[in-house]
């Protein structure tokens, strides 16, 4: 048998519920006592997950670290966007290293390296010197090979049918 160890986790896929499964890992280990972050890569407003988390303290906290939806004609917020993702990279490694966390929840991260938001490089570095018993998890679409060779459980989650499709407007408390 294999000692515990800190594993990578990837929920990717154009489906929705790449958040709320990892939300719903986070709740998982916050039920047992660990220290969850979660590090949201674009996201900015409050969601229904950031009022959740309030009354979770502590050890479960959500900090918003983007600028909301990216406007890619408007070469000013695209630059802003890549600064913000670059200090959410920031964030995220020393919340990595502090050894405070037995959870860190990277939500968007992989749509910011989609973007080009972040190189792919400066990831990979990020996993590759991942705390041993740190578990570590990744969301959004695309996640490229790189990723999913490192990763010890891919999730992919896959459209078949959505509200949007018939005019449905995104609902609160299901899509935010």
């Amino acid at each position: 048998m294999n000692k515990e160890r800190g594993l990578i986790l990837v929920f990717t896929g154009n489906g929705k519920g790449k958040t709320t499964a990892a939300l719903g890992l986070g709740l998982r280990a916050w039920g047992h006592e660990m220290k969850v972050l979660i590090l949201q890569f674009i996201k900015s407003r409050t969601c229904g997950e950031h009022l959740a988390a309030r009354q979770m303290q502590p050890g479960l906290e959500i900090r918003p670290l983007g600028l909301g939806f990216i406007d890619f004609k408007d070469p000013q917020a695209v630059a802003r966007q890549q600064q913000a993702a670059r200090e959410a990279l920031d964030k995220v490694e020393k919340a990595m290293l502090s050894g405070q966390y037995q959870l860190l929840i990277l939500d968007e991260i992989l749509y910011a390296l989609k973007y080009q938001l972040i190189p792919l490089q400066d990831v990979i570095n990020l996993l590759e010197r991942k705390p041993e018993t740190l578990h570590l998890v990744l969301t959004g679409r695309d996640a490229p090979p790189e990723v999913i060779e490192r990763a010890d459980l891919v999730t992919e989650m896959k459209e078949i049918k959505h509200p949007f499709q018939q005019g449905i407007d995104a609902q609160k408390g299901i899509e935010f």
